[in-house]
């Protein structure tokens, strides 16, 4: 469906070029927009592979063991449905952690695989109570080191592009807390409806 609002969007914007007499300015804007994000990709995956390899370090050197030890009793209570030596628990340990550290592709993989785990466990083609709240917390994705943000600001040479920093783990404490408070806020009015 985004496939075709995305196809719809720049349709209308070419027909309205073309009616416009402005083809040039749009030829223009796309080869320009396709070598910029070319440049921005290759500036990102720089960033990406420093930090992947930051965190693997950290993996090796048992930091993100202590993490996940540190988490382990949240993730426990926020996930009761699940028990608490699956496999599911893990992951979605681990998704949390590289999102910590601004390290959205990285967690990608180890999201899905808590929600297959899930699925799994839930033995249903519906969205259980623990997908549910493992979506609300990932998408609001608690962060203390924007590292993809911060790769874009450095590629666009900010003066200071750490600066945000400070923010973003304010922001990000903010939208996790609001995300779990709304969905238990959700679940709760479920329940008491049966």
């Amino acid at each position: 469906m985004v496939n075709l609002i995305w196809a719809f969007m720049a349709i209308i914007g070419i027909i309205y070029a073309m009616f416009n007499g402005t083809m040039d300015e749009v030829n223009k804007a796309i080869f320009e927009s396709t070598d910029e994000a070319v440049t921005l990709s290759i500036g990102l995956i720089s960033v990406l592979v420093f930090w992947l390899g930051i965190m693997r370090i950290a993996e090796e050197a048992g930091i993100l063991a202590v993490l996940a030890k540190l988490f382990r009793p949240i993730v426990e209570r926020l996930f009761p449905d699940i028990p608490k030596d699956h496999p599911a628990i893990g992951y979605i340990l681990s998704n949390i952690t590289a999102n910590i550290f601004g390290l959205g592709n990285a967690a990608t993989p180890m999201g899905i695989k808590a929600m297959e785990q899930m699925k799994q466990l839930s033995g249903s083609d519906t969205a259980s109570r623990s997908m549910i709240t493992f979506l609300a917390i990932n998408t609001s994705s608690l962060t203390i080191i924007p590292t993809t943000v911060i790769a874009i600001r450095m590629q666009y040479d900010s003066a200071a592009p750490t600066e945000i920093v400070g923010t973003t783990i304010l922001a990000t404490i903010a939208s996790t807390l609001s995300a779990i408070i709304i969905d238990r806020i959700f679940y709760y009015r479920s329940v008491w409806r049966k």
